[in-house]
């Protein structure tokens, strides 16, 4: 039995389709998760901060208050790993998510089993769970506790999504070389599926942002134009 089958899953899902959140959750829980679903999106607010879950399912199309801003409401509060549901596979549906803060997302209609492997990876992830303990990572300013999941610049904290850790932990470990945007998503979501580039540049515009990098001339993550991005930091 694995790690995370012995360990609980807690989800808390957001969707105002009866029908589909009922279906949803009764998969999930015959597969060892914990699902608490709420209707609209003041609701799911409010259960994740009372609930503090692995993983918040958001549907993207709420009433009232959209999972869009439930998203950012969140993003401010919490670093819980969110996976957004979007009506449509489209471009613009995802982009709006990510930009929004969610670290991942999935369309309707979804695959159950792929829906139940995405939340499995976030919370394995979101609890350092991601296999053999690994060594810490200091280049020049820039250092990361990888079992505890936490990043520092100068010796200050980063407030990273769990994403933004991931990405930023596999391009630390191969700090100097030129990922393409395939082989990071592979590193990061664990996946060999067809990378989503505009998903990873709007990460790394995020991480960016945090880490204080000119995205105009940026001196940590690098864009190799056409290829992908690299780190250049130097080891300290």
């Amino acid at each position: 039995m694995s790690e995370m089958s012995e360990e609980k899953i807690t989800v808390v899902l957001v969707e105002d389709d009866d029908r589909l959140a009922r279906l949803t959750a009764r998969y999930l829980e015959s597969h060892g998760v914990t699902v608490t679903i709420a209707s609209d999106g003041r609701d799911g607010l409010a259960k994740v901060l009372t609930v503090r879950p692995d993983v918040v399912l958001l549907d993207l199309m709420l009433p009232g208050m959209n999972g869009l801003e439930v998203c950012r409401e969140l993003r401010a509060r919490v670093d819980t790993p969110i996976l957004m549901v979007t009506a449509r596979g489209e471009e613009a549906d995802r982009v709006m998510g990510l930009e929004g803060g969610a670290d991942d997302y999935i369309a309707k209609p979804f695959s159950s089993r792929e829906l139940l492997a995405r939340i499995r990876a976030h919370a394995r992830r979101a609890r350092g769970a991601t296999g053999p303990a690994k060594k810490d990572i200091r280049l020049g300013r820039l250092a990361i506790d990888v079992d505890a999941m936490h990043a520092t610049l100068d010796g200050a904290s980063l407030a990273l999504t769990t994403y933004e850790f991931m990405l930023l932990r596999a391009l630390a470990e191969r700090a100097g070389r030129v990922l393409s945007r395939e082989q990071l998503v592979d590193l990061v979501r664990g996946s060999a599926e067809e990378a989503f580039d505009r998903s990873v540049d709007v990460h790394v515009s995020h991480l960016r942002a945090k880490l204080g990098d000119d995205p105009r001339n940026p001196r940590l993550i690098k864009t190799v134009r056409g290829v992908g991005y690299m780190l250049a930091v130097e080891r300290g």
